[in-house]
């Protein structure tokens, strides 16, 4: 009986020091219970089914593409795959939020509301590097429940959250935890800002709420982290400072535009701090800055120490991309720097990437080993949407067609050609004028996620 009257003074505790002034603190109110928030919130979090036509084929051989090439795709077969995730609506209007992954493909999408109702979703716009998508349903001139937004940058280890979503398509489940961590990163395109939770999230939670003990919106439920599959205590949820960023964007002009500041940098570590007379390491240590670019044109130099982007502290590039997302192209981040121990300010404009040099995108043709590889020149805004830092340079191999011989030699999506019989390549026009000249064979070289390969053939 002690534990349990210790358990219960600790929950009570925990919801009285919160910082949400508008939460039940009483017994009365509460008790014991987060039903009060559940209902606040749970009418707006939806279940969302999503059909996907896929071609599908029963004969082994036409993984082959030479069989493919003499029997072609009439031996393929339609195949329709089903699938199931969570969203929240955040417009009564029927706009709904929830993740990239739970919808990319999906030729149908239905949201079912909590009273059961189903609505024909139309997407109205998705962003890969954060994982969200904006769905629009027709609520016939209805107001529907929404969810408000909660400031995720307000939130602190320890906080109490509740999940909400369609975990295993058992719609309307609540499952409540803490913030574990913050500023998570899954892998090195996000904006490894991820709050961590040990809220249960399961498969089908994806893009659901993870909501305050106010019941506002401060997440949107994303992955796990399993070596099952299933929950072990680590799930992830994307901050609403994003995604209100990203909603933003999509319902103004139907797509997402990061901003490009023509500069690349890195964490700051304890050695390069000492080296710098810095007294601990933190912040962003810039290497390279674009010429007339808006770094640039802001004052930035290499070897210049970014510590803090509006009031808010950044120590790695995935931070400082994080908080220049939550602002709107054409608007001004104020940016807090150190040069040569002295801190100095500077307000840059954020402006999508340009479209410098042209892409020129084209096929090869012609008799050589890369025929049937679509290329293109990678410029900063190539770069932002293939997933490459935004200073790559050089020409990118997009795809091959299927039977081609660049698929035969093992030419692969986002390789990207480095030189052609020992001549650099810097640009589509450069490889279109090696491959025409005329040579007894080929060597070509490669760079494949870091590593340079090279194929010889015919010498």
């Amino acid at each position: 009986m002690l534990r349990i009257a210790a358990v219960i003074a600790f929950f009570l505790a925990a919801l009285v020091s919160s910082a949400h002034a508008d939460q039940p603190v009483s017994r009365d109110q509460i008790k014991l219970s987060f039903a009060p928030v559940v209902k606040q919130a749970s009418p707006a979090v939806v279940n969302i089914y999503t059909r996907t036509v896929v071609k599908a084929s029963d004969n082994p051989l036409l993984a082959d593409p030479f069989f493919r090439r003499f029997f072609g795709e009439n031996m393929n077969r339609e195949r329709v795959q089903n699938a199931l995730g969570s969203g929240v609506i955040v417009g009564a209007d029927g706009v709904v939020v929830t993740n990239h992954h739970v919808v990319a493909g999906a030729t149908e999408i239905t949201v079912v509301l909590s009273d059961r109702r189903e609505f024909e979703a139309k997407l109205l716009g998705t962003d890969e590097r954060s994982d969200l998508a904006v769905l629009k349903v027709n609520a016939k001139g209805e107001k529907l429940p929404t969810l408000s937004f909660g400031d995720s940058d307000a939130l602190e280890v320890g906080d109490l959250v509740l999940a909400i979503g369609n975990p295993f398509g058992f719609s309307q489940s609540v499952t409540s935890g803490i913030v574990s961590a913050l500023s998570r990163s899954k892998g090195p395109n996000d904006y490894g800002t991820f709050i961590q939770t040990d809220a249960a999230i399961n498969p089908g939670n994806s893009g659901g709420a993870l909501v305050n003990l106010s019941g506002q919106l401060v997440g949107i439920n994303s992955w796990i982290a399993s070596p099952t599959g299933s929950f072990v205590g680590i799930g992830f949820a994307i901050p609403s400072t994003l995604v209100k960023a990203v909603l933003t964007s999509i319902t103004q002009t139907g797509k997402v535009v990061h901003a490009f500041l023509g500069m690349s940098g890195q964490a700051l570590t304890q050695e390069i701090a000492q080296s710098m007379g810095m007294s601990k390491p933190g912040g962003i240590l810039v290497n390279q800055v674009v010429k007339q670019g808006p770094a640039a044109l802001a004052g930035i130099k290499p070897g210049d120490v970014i510590v803090a982007v509006n009031g808010k502290p950044v120590d790695d590039p995935e931070s400082m991309r994080f908080r220049l997302a939550t602002q709107p192209i054409g608007s001004e981040a104020h940016i807090v720097y150190l040069r040569e121990g002295a801190e100095k300010s500077a307000d840059i404009r954020l402006l999508p990437p340009p479209e410098t040099p042209p892409r020129d995108t084209g096929e090869i043709k012609g008799r050589s080993p890369l025929s049937g590889a679509v290329v293109a020149n990678v410029n900063p805004a190539l770069a932002e949407e293939i997933g490459f830092p935004t200073e790559t340079r050089g020409v990118v191999i997009l795809e091959t067609r299927p039977g081609s011989a660049a698929e035969r030699y093992g030419f692969q999506p986002m390789d990207i050609l480095l030189g052609i019989n020992d001549q650099s390549i810097g640009s589509v026009a450069d490889a279109r004028a090696s491959l025409a000249a005329s040579a007894p064979g080929w060597k070509i070289k490669i760079n494949r996620e870091g590593q340079t390969l090279s194929l010889v053939v015919g010498q």
